[in-house]
């Protein structure tokens, strides 16, 4: 079954904050520490093997690790020129870890990046020319699919969007695009930006889906969520984190156990009419394993939505 014939899906987005838990040594490092994109190149067995215990519990699509893999981002590190090695890179890493397993995907990661136009960090031109890098790097690796994530600033969210679906058009290819906001505990995007004004900005747009991811856990999502099932007529996604983050003896923790998790996001599918889910910061295979489990043979719920 093709990527866009699943009635649900199960997305792994939770890259970073596993590698953090991981024993990765200096060396692998290469002089880069914080780059988790630079793993790519140089140590890439940690790379699939987050992937394959993703897999493993039942994840149906994994992320590629390119969220920061653009020259905005990897220019930090002087890394700018291995734009295109690390991209495509990911993309092979991801498919040998799915290896011949059936129904699985590669979803190819776009983050918002660290300098956002809204604020004046950076000009739309500039962020548009080092997303086009990105994005044909992605489509030349062979993506199943294409997701622009953890959106911040809805004016980096449409222009990563107009390069993205300019690229696609020029290559006559209707690979979906996923776009994932994430919305603050106070109830907004990064700069202000409420999910009414999210949708309104992003419906002329051709997404296989719109959705949230990081920041909050899935309770916090539940008005926006709710918003986007009676608002938005395609699909839904809602990848979240597993709550908010507290420091225990030194160390961030994520409290939201497996079974939570996996209730709240069957709510989703169920009430809601989600059919995109996953765990962003703070998931661990066993929440995936408990959401896998919670979630078969279950069909989103048909939604009727206002004009």
């Amino acid at each position: 079954m093709k990527f866009a014939e699943q009635p649900l899906l199960i997305f792994d987005g939770a890259c970073g904050t596993n590698l953090q838990l991981m024993t990765i040594s200096a060396d692998d490092w290469g002089g880069c520490e914080g780059c988790n994109e630079i793993l790519n190149l140089s140590a890439p067995h940690h790379i699939e093997q987050l992937h394959r215990s993703m897999l493993d519990a039942g994840a149906m699509v994994v992320e590629t690790n390119t969220f920061g893999a653009s020259r905005v981002v990897l220019g930090e590190y002087g890394l700018q020129d291995k734009v295109k090695e690390i991209n495509l890179r990911a993309v092979e890493i991801a498919r040998r870890a799915i290896g011949n397993r059936g129904d699985r995907y590669v979803a190819g990661s776009i983050g918002p990046g660290t300098k956002l136009p809204s604020l004046g960090h950076i000009s739309v031109a500039d962020l548009a020319a080092a997303t086009a890098e990105q994005v044909d790097a992605l489509l030349e690796a062979g993506v199943d699919c294409l997701i622009i994530e953890t959106c911040q600033d809805l004016l980096q969210t449409k222009t990563a969007l107009i390069v993205v679906f300019e690229k696609l058009a020029a290559a006559g290819s209707d690979l979906p695009v996923l776009a994932s906001v994430t919305i603050e505990q106070q109830g907004t995007m990064l700069v202000g930006t409420d999910i009414a004004a999210v949708v309104a900005t992003l419906e002329p747009f051709p997404l296989f889906s719109l959705g949230l991811n990081c920041a909050t856990g899935p309770q916090d999502m539940m008005s926006h969520v709710t918003y986007l099932s009676q608002h938005w007529p395609q699909r839904i996604s809602v990848i979240p984190n597993q709550g908010l983050p507290e420091v225990v003896n030194g160390e961030t923790c994520y409290p939201l156990s497996p079974g939570d998790y996996a209730e709240q996001m069957y709510r989703f599918v169920t009430e809601q009419g989600v059919s995109i889910v996953g765990g962003c910061c703070g998931t661990s295979p066993q929440h995936i394993a408990a959401l896998a489990s919670k979630l078969g043979g279950v069909q989103p719920k048909q939604r009727e939505v206002s004009a």
